[in-house]
Order: C-alpha cells, then sequence, then structure tokens
C-alpha cells in the first residue's frame, strides 16, 4: 500500500505546486492590476499570402501565346471582328479579373529596365516573356496584343458606345505624351526608385476590386471619356503600345483594310476610331504635294538638333527628377531640418534617426542616386526628341499612296474597318 501511495506523491507535489503558484500570480495580479488603455485601435486580422505553384506562371504564358496566335489569325486569315471580341473578352476574365491585372506586359517593361541596369535584380522569366512575346508577334502580325488579349485595352472598349475622331494636330500632341512616361518609367526604374507605371495604372485596381479612391476616380474618367473617345488610355498614356508602335511598323504581315485590290470606294474613312487609316492619293482631294529635296535635306539636322537639345534639357533638370527617389526625399527633408532648424516629422525621417544611420552616408547615396539620373537623363531626352522629329518628319513627307491602308505603327488590329469594305475575297 505504501508503494502504491509513493508512487502518487509527485503527482500531488505538483498539483500543489501548481495550485500555489495560481494562488501567488492572482495576489499578484490584484495586487498591480494590468494597465487599461482605451484607444481606437483596432488590431488588423492576419493575411496569409497565397503563393501560386509555379507551373500556373507557365500556364499563363501558355494562356499568352494562345490568345495571341488566335487573334493573329482572327484578324491576318479570318478577318472575324466579333470573334476578336470574344478573346478580348475571354483576356479581360482571365488576365483582368482572375489574374488581377498581374503580370502584364505594360508593367515589364520596368522590370526590363530595372535588370539591365541592376546586376542585383534578377528578373524572372515569366515577366521576360510577357515582354518579349507582344513584341515579338507585333514583329510578324502588327498589334495584336492590344485587339485582343491586353486586359486594359479590352475594358476600355466595353465603354466604347460613341465614336468621336479627334482632331488630327490634337491627336499628334497628345500621342507624344506615352513617349514622355515611357523615358520616365524606364529612367526611374533604372535608377530603383518608382515602379511609376504599376504605381499609377488606373485598372489594376479594378481588376482587384480595391484601390486608392484617387486611382478609382482616374480609371472611371478615363472610362467615360472612352465612351466618345475610344481608348483613351492606349492612345494617349500606355508607354508599352510606344515599343508595339515601332515593331509593328516593321511587321512581316499586317491588318489590311481589304481583303483584295482596293477600289478607292472611300467607305472605310470613317470607320477607324484612332485615325489609323491613311487615305489614298486616288481619293480626289488628297494630292501628294512633294517637299524640294534642298528642304528635306535639312529634315535629319534639325532631328538631330532636337534629340541634343532635349538632351542638354533633360541632364540640367536630373537633380528635379531625382526628387522621386525615396533616399534623395529623406537626405533633402534632413539636410532642410539642419538649415532650418524645424524638425523633420515624416515616417521616413523619424525612421532614419532610430536607426542611427550616419547623416554622411545618407547625403553620399543621394550623390550616387543624382549621379545615375545625370548618366540616365541625357538618354531619355535624347529619345523623345528623335521620336518627336522622326514623327515630325514623316508627317511633312511621305511616299504616294494608291489604297487605303492602315498606319502600321499606330493601328491596333481592331478589325472595325473590315465590315465597311465591300470587296469580296478573291
Amino acid at each position: 500500500m505504501f508503494r502504491k501511495f509513493s508512487r502518487i506523491i509527485p503527482y500531488l507535489l505538483t498539483g500543489l505546486m501548481f495550485i500555489g503558484h495560481s494562488v501567488l500570480y492572482a495576489q499578484q495580479q490584484m495586487r498591480y492590476p494590468r494597465p487599461e488603455f482605451e484607444t481606437d485601435y483596432t488590431y488588423p486580422e492576419y493575411q496569409y499570402i497565397y503563393q501560386r505553384s509555379p507551373v500556373w506562371e507557365y500556364i499563363d504564358v501558355a494562356v499568352l501565346i494562345a490568345a495571341l496566335t488566335l487573334t493573329s489569325w482572327l484578324v491576318l486569315k479570318k478577318r472575324w471582328r466579333q470573334g476578336i471580341v470574344w478573346v478580348s473578352l475571354f483576356s479581360l476574365a482571365y488576365f483582368g479579373f482572375y489574374r488581377q491585372g498581374c503580370i502584364c506586359a505594360v508593367g515589364s517593361v520596368q522590370n526590363v529596365s530595372l535588370a539591365l541596369f541592376n546586376s542585383d535584380y534578377s528578373m524572372p522569366l515569366v515577366a521576360l516573356l510577357f515582354f518579349l512575346l507582344p513584341l515579338g508577334f507585333a514583329l510578324f502580325s502588327g498589334r495584336v496584343f492590344c485587339a485582343g488579349v491586353c486586359p486594359l485595352g479590352a475594358i476600355q472598349e466595353l465603354t466604347a458606345f460613341r465614336q468621336v475622331k479627334v482632331n488630327p494636330k490634337v491627336e499628334a500632341v497628345l500621342g507624344s505624351i506615352p513617349f514622355v512616361y515611357l523615358g520616365l518609367a524606364v529612367l526611374f526604374s533604372a535608377t530603383g526608385s518608382q515602379f511609376i507605371i504599376c504605381r499609377y495604372d488606373p485598372f489594376v485596381g479594378i481588376f482587384r476590386l480595391g484601390a486608392p479612391y484617387t486611382m478609382v476616380i482616374f480609371g472611371s474618367l478615363l472610362l467615360i471619356t472612352g465612351i466618345f473617345v475610344n481608348r483613351p488610355y492606349c492612345r494617349y498614356l500606355c508607354p508599352y503600345g510606344v515599343l508595339l508602335n515601332i515593331f509593328s511598323r516593321f511587321s512581316y504581315r499586317h491588318l489590311s483594310i481589304t481583303p483584295a485590290e482596293c477600289i478607292n470606294c472611300r467607305r472605310c474613312e470613317p470607320s477607324c476610331p484612332y485615325g489609323a487609316i491613311n487615305v489614298s492619293d486616288k481619293a480626289g482631294e488628297n494630292e501628294l504635294t512633294v517637299k524640294p529635296s534642298t528642304v528635306r535635306l535639312l529634315y535629319p539636322f534639325l532631328i538631330i538638333f532636337i534629340a541634343l537639345s532635349l538632351g542638354l534639357i533633360a541632364y540640367n533638370t536630373a537633380p528635379l527628377l531625382a526628387g522621386v527617389n525615396k533616399n534623395v526625399m529623406l537626405a533633402r527633408e534632413i539636410r532642410l531640418e539642419k538649415e532650418t532648424g524645424i524638425k523633420a516629422e515624416s515616417e521616413a525621417a523619424l525612421a532614419f534617426r532610430e536607426s542611427a544611420t550616419p547623416e554622411e552616408e545618407l547625403f553620399a547615396e543621394e550623390l550616387i542616386v543624382i549621379k545615375r539620373f545625370r548618366a540616365g537623363a541625357p538618354l531619355v531626352g535624347i529619345f523623345l526628341g528623335l521620336s518627336l522629329g522622326i514623327g515630325f518628319y514623316r508627317r511633312m513627307t511621305r511616299l504616294p499612296r494608291t489604297e487605303y491602308e492602315p498606319d502600321r505603327g499606330r493601328c491596333i488590329s481592331c478589325g472595325k474597318c473590315f465590315r465597311y469594305c465591300p470587296v469580296k475575297p478573291n
């Protein structure tokens, strides 16, 4: 019996120690009660990030290739506008709402520029493929990505109820904005400053059903504008459209307005809401004016002058452009604090003080970033100058045209002109 009792003694002692500890803890809590703070703060719920399998990323690439191939066939071979619309609706549902606008070819421009100028950044293969595949198809069949694959263009097509043509001069001015946007996006991403394309994308917030109210307003205004001016983002903002514009001009095959020989009936003139149809010289009122050869010889020098001038302006404005970099902003905030004696209250300044990082290190980082901007900004200026100069040259001089044909750079291969042509395939 004593042996049985000795077996349970350790358990009894453990239980008594636990009870005693609980009593002492309760007495301490009564003597020193836990402070209660009344605030409006609510603790956030835990958010678990869903990690997609790499297999699904390559499924996205396969869907992209399939959509580009199908759209190319519908544009070049089938000439079926309704089929292009169905593909664009699928792309809106898949790449837009299901994939929530990411990854997209438009934003991949920044990944490519960051990878080219920063050896520390490893670009995902999927992002590279999304950047290269639409450009490769543009070299073969024109801007079929814009026609039926891009979700940003598809969502604008849903509101394109009316068709209002924009004045050609206004179109030319607004059409230069994407070149500026592309140059700044490449410069900011190459210097590791910002991804402005993703930050100011007006439709990704809609695809993800949540965005800052400013971007919601911006996206809504674009969709409302798109009721009358078709695809305003694609025409006047999209930076990736600049690259597609350039590549499509050298396309092996391209959309044609007529399936056979053009009879110059002029029925297709009002069909394109983007002003991307080049009018035939046989239309009656359009006579080709050839500039004197001596004047045309001056155009290359004018283009070079514009490019160098914009490159010089961009070089001088590099310190101002560098202000978008967070380290440069912080350095200037700390310097202003030292000069004026007014304490900086931003979150970045408070974190900098707590980190005990020497100010000299921050100011040295600022100079490095400004040096990068001084190296890259002139290239952006030269690119803009060449783009504007060549565009001006193309408007002033051109080859004679015997039929109506699409402008290979501006035409988005939407196929709206198909039903206006009375010519039947041979």
